[in-house]
């Protein structure tokens, strides 16, 4: 059954209030693309609308149906490559210039959330927000000491609108596994449920203010990275440094200054692999509202880091199955990619790894030798997930984050120098990474610190080894109850049948009888043979 019917007319009212069918030529869309275009038309909210020339109306729309719109918005806005530029302007708004709430509202909450006057809490406070975004708006704030702040503070009502849209998508997801394979090796409803708790976790700054702590701590003294810090936080508010840089797409200021744009591409490439492979703790949500650069030393200058809300990390395991693969691509040694792929389990048995690997070859082969510029990374993707469905692969949910951060990369390291040679700065990246996790060395230091562990926990194993024994004595005779209990089911069943067989056999005989004798005598045995077929039905 489909869940909230009503926010599905809803989001077809917008879109057709908007004109939405508009934006793009129906002819360069797919078949399938069009029949949703002539539905959006046959809205009766189409007929009357006036917003089919409004410049600002895929803005206007994703801000009206909500949180979970304007972030696919956000992603999108990252990939020049692939939206026209009519259409892109309106989606870089998205990422801090969506529609604020009511300053009020603003102070109220931040009032009730951190039990304070904001005339308390702060020497001045800006009623004009400085950004909005889809989760939050941010406010200027000084704190009574002089230091200038930041106060981000949660809109009102949204959780409820995001969970049913997640309803929407979670039964959308469950329909599309039943009916494409491409959907099931992907495991798009576990992808689905992980990033709904990803987005909830969002509305709790609390999270992200634990989150930044880490991350600061772990670019501590960095010349490539700063990380803003946190004064207060509660689930609704979060008071922030306040930061003075320009945003990652602002490539004119970079030009103005004189940056080197090559350098701090270098430098963006090299923070990303840093923090998956170092910290095993990576900002997953990386558009340009939430990535800065600081202007004031334009010789070196450092990114910043903002609004740590949605973060990744990936098990031990699969951070060496990433860190192999791509090794394996930068060498283009496909079969040793097939091979790290068996390895991890992802590949089903019988699969033809000859074949795999000759159409790893032919998709992604021929990226290793171009800039980024020059590589269509999403189009690349998607051909990847084609094979992954042509050969059955299994694709572990969590390395989606993953994924969609690397387009958010690839789409700021394109737009920043495209010229980069992504392979040539990540491969002695990975390749130093992979000799550490190998050093004997290293691993003895690592098995030393857990030792004072592994002693501490041997003096549990009498305990365990007893719990054990009486779990597997249990454990036996359990099973020998059971034993005995189907034995004496199907001696029972054996009975039954018996009973049903003698009494089938009675019913056919006296039926047999009934067809031969005169009418009275076959009337009665016909009533006879009633009763007892209904007195067996019901004992």
């Amino acid at each position: 059954m489909i869940p909230h019917v009503s926010r599905l007319l809803e989001l077809w009212r917008i879109a057709a209030h908007y004109r939405l069918d508009t934006l793009f030529p129906a002819d360069e869309l797919p078949e399938k693309a069009r029949h949703a275009l002539a539905l959006i038309r046959m809205h009766p909210a189409a007929w009357s609308s006036k917003e089919r020339k409004n410049p600002l109306k895929l803005k206007e729309a994703l801000e009206e149906m909500g949180p979970l719109a304007i972030k696919l918005g956000q992603l999108l806005s990252t990939r020049r490559d692939l939206i026209p530029p009519e259409v892109l302007q309106q989606l870089v708004l998205l990422q801090d210039r969506v529609k604020p709430f009511d300053n009020d509202v603003a102070r109220m909450r931040i009032q009730e959330s951190l039990k304070a006057d904001v005339n308390t809490l702060f020497a001045r406070f800006d009623a004009q927000p400085l950004a909005a975004a889809s989760i939050a708006q941010v406010h200027t704030a000084a704190l009574h000491d002089g230091r200038e702040v930041v106060v981000k503070v949660t809109r009102p009502n949204i959780r409820s609108q995001i969970l049913q849209d997640f309803e929407i998508l979670a039964w959308l997801g469950h329909a599309l596994e039943k009916r494409i394979e491409a959907a099931r090796a992907l495991h798009l409803n576990e992808i689905i449920q992980d990033y709904r708790q990803i987005i909830l976790n969002e509305l709790d700054l609390t999270l992200e203010a634990e989150n930044t702590r880490l991350m600061r701590h772990n670019f501590t003294g960095s010349s490539m990275m700063y990380v803003p810090e946190i004064y207060m936080d509660s689930k609704d508010v979060l008071v922030a440094e306040r930061i003075t840089g320009v945003p990652i797409s602002d490539v004119e200021t970079f030009d103005r200054l004189g940056m080197d744009r090559a350098d701090l591409a270098k430098k963006g490439l090299t923070i990303f692999f840093t923090q998956v492979f170092r910290d095993n703790f990576f900002h997953a949500d990386m558009h340009p509202g939430n990535v800065f650069v600081e202007t004031i030393n334009p010789s070196n200058p450092r990114f910043i880091a903002l609004d740590c809300a949605i973060m990744g990390e990936l098990s031990k395991h699969d951070q060496m199955t990433v860190a192999r693969m791509l090794l394996a691509v930068m060498n283009s040694d496909f079969m040793q990619l097939i091979q790290i792929v068996h390895q991890a389990g992802w590949i089903p048995p019988g699969t033809d790894q000859d074949a795999l690997a000759r159409e790893m070859r032919r998709t992604v082969g021929p990226m290793v030798s171009k800039p980024m510029h020059e590589l269509d990374f999403a189009g690349i993707l998607i051909q990847v997930m084609d094979i992954a469905r042509r050969f059955h692969l299994e694709i572990p949910p969590q390395l989606m984050l993953l994924l969609k951060t690397l387009v958010h990369v690839e789409g700021l390291g394109t737009d920043l120098y495209p010229e980069l040679d992504i392979w040539s700065l990540a491969k002695p990246i990975l390749t130093d990474w992979i000799k550490a996790q190998m050093n004997p060395q290293k691993n003895l230091k690592e098995l030393g610190q857990k030792i004072p562990d592994l002693l501490l926990g041997a003096q549990d194993l009498p305990t365990l080894l007893i719990d054990s024994l009486n779990g597997l004595k249990n454990q036996s005779a359990w099973h020998a109850k059971q034993l005995n209990e189907l034995q004496s089911m199907r001696l029972q069943m054996e009975h039954q049948q018996k009973r049903s067989w003698m009494f089938g056999s009675i019913m056919a005989i006296l039926l047999a009888i009934a067809v031969v004798a005169p009418w009275y005598v076959a009337t009665l045995l016909i009533i006879l043979t009633s009763i007892l077929a209904i007195w067996r039905v019901m004992k």
